[in-house]
């Protein structure tokens, strides 16, 4: 039998609370790629590496428009969307993965990364 396909809205944090709003269809993999840098982009320029709220979805189209909800409403709301459930603001990823998938999974990546990079500059 094989396993329903999930999909999830998430807010990412970095310890100086900027937030981040995604929606995957992996939510370990996306945090994990979060964690380990792998995208440069707002995460990564701010350090969102803390997964501090998530929902689950069945289909794909409930999760873009609680994604796109989330972004229209405003810091404070956010902010208090996190506490309900959160109010530490703890990572919520913290038990997924062992420091040496973070270690080998970024590694891995950046020399991907590097070797995508090498060849569009030719």
């Amino acid at each position: 039998m094989q396993e329903r396909q999930s999909y999830a809205t998430y807010i990412m944090a970095s310890r100086s609370r900027n937030l981040y709003i995604g929606v995957t269809g992996n939510l370990k993999k996306r945090i994990l790629e979060h964690k380990c840098h792998i995208d440069s982009g707002f995460t990564d320029k701010y350090n969102c590496t803390r997964l501090v709220w998530f929902e689950n979805f069945q289909y794909i189209d409930n999760a873009i428009a609680t994604e796109k909800k989330l972004k229209g409403w405003l810091r404070a709301r956010k902010i208090a969307l996190i506490e309900q459930t959160n109010s530490a603001w703890e990572d919520l990823s913290t038990d997924w993965f062992t420091s040496e998938q973070l270690e080998k999974f970024g590694t891995e990546k950046q020399i991907l990364r590097y070797a995508q990079d090498d060849k569009s500059s030719n």
